[in-house]
């Protein structure tokens, strides 16, 4: 299957289909979750926990629990107010690690200011981690190893890249930000790809021209418009996970990305869009990683 499905209306650059990519993503892991119960297992659970009432982060939660139920997947709520204590919080994730009903762990983040967000990944079991972003699953990606739980994110942009590229040794890659969120377990993974790898943040020196030496661009530095076509590498592979939504001279309003796409896409060989790109995809991978989580935990129960 390929997710480059369409061009750009000008002529320009193929568009990688993020949200069809994952539609398809997410009916297969339905079908491995029939499977699963058939062999006489429960249903793999989700747990996402919200703290507080950010207006985003619940239009993302519930999106979440309704792709986990498309997937097949049971989905556990659990709503804690903006009061919340780091101690309360930490209570409830110890519960969950517990809880044989639950796979895996997701905490929506932004936190409220007194809890330490560092503290609460960590308190999540690395088998449960299904964000990938607390210290063992972290070191397992840098380590190389294959046990690990990769970032969401970061996976579901390696996956959009592997639907144009089935080989991407040799290639140059720049990833433009430096988090720990997606730049640099994207830089890891793009490694174990085989690419030449940089990664450039908010610091480095000659941006445009290193941008301009990538055969694959990966931007995610949450700046809307920052690369522009001037930037593209004539025929790259541009992967944008920015999204910022802006204001428009009719006073409405438009979900961008951290890449200028009508500059952008006349320069690529193919591009991810915005709204549709990385962002369907991040939610296919975490449905993908809370499956393969509930199989590890069944097999070795029976092991």
């Amino acid at each position: 299957m390929t997710a480059a499905s369409s061009v750009h209306a000008d002529g320009g650059a193929a568009l990688i289909d993020g949200k069809a990519m994952a539609a398809s993503m997410t009916a297969g892991i339905r079908e491995q979750v029939e499977h699963l119960v058939e062999q006489g297992h429960e249903l793999p659970g989700l747990a996402v926990v919200l703290v507080g009432n950010d207006p985003a982060s619940e239009v993302y939660v519930k999106n979440k629990a309704i792709q986990t139920h498309r997937a097949g997947m049971k989905s556990f709520m659990q709503m804690m107010p903006e009061s919340t204590s780091q101690e309360e919080l930490l209570a409830l994730i110890e519960e969950l690690n517990a809880n044989p009903k639950v796979d895996g762990i997701l905490v929506q983040l932004p936190l409220p200011p007194q809890i330490d967000a560092a503290a609460v990944t960590n308190a999540i079991h690395p088998d449960k981690d299904v964000d990938g972003l607390g210290e063992v699953n972290t070191g397992r990606l840098a380590l190389g190893m294959e046990n690990g739980i990769v970032p969401c994110t970061p996976l579901g942009c390696l996956k959009l890249l592997q639907s144009v590229h089935e080989d991407m040794t040799g290639m140059h890659a720049v990833v433009i930000g430096a988090s720990n969120l997606v730049g640099k377990p994207m830089a890891q993974l793009l490694l174990r790809a085989n690419c030449t790898v940089t990664v450039a943040h908010i610091h480095t020196r000659n941006i445009e021209a290193l941008a301009r030496e990538a055969d694959i661009l990966v931007v995610a530095t949450g700046k809307a418009g920052l690369v522009k076509g001037s930037w593209i590498k004539p025929g790259a592979t541009v992967i944008d996970v920015g999204i910022t939504r802006v204001q428009t001279p009719e006073g409405k309003s438009r979900l961008v990305g951290d890449v200028v796409f009508e500059e952008a896409s006349q320069m690529a060989g193919h591009i991810t869009p915005v709204p549709g790109g990385v962002g369907p995809m991040t939610i296919a991978c975490l449905l993908h990683n809370t499956f393969q989580a509930a199989s590890r935990r069944r097999a070795s129960s029976e092991g």
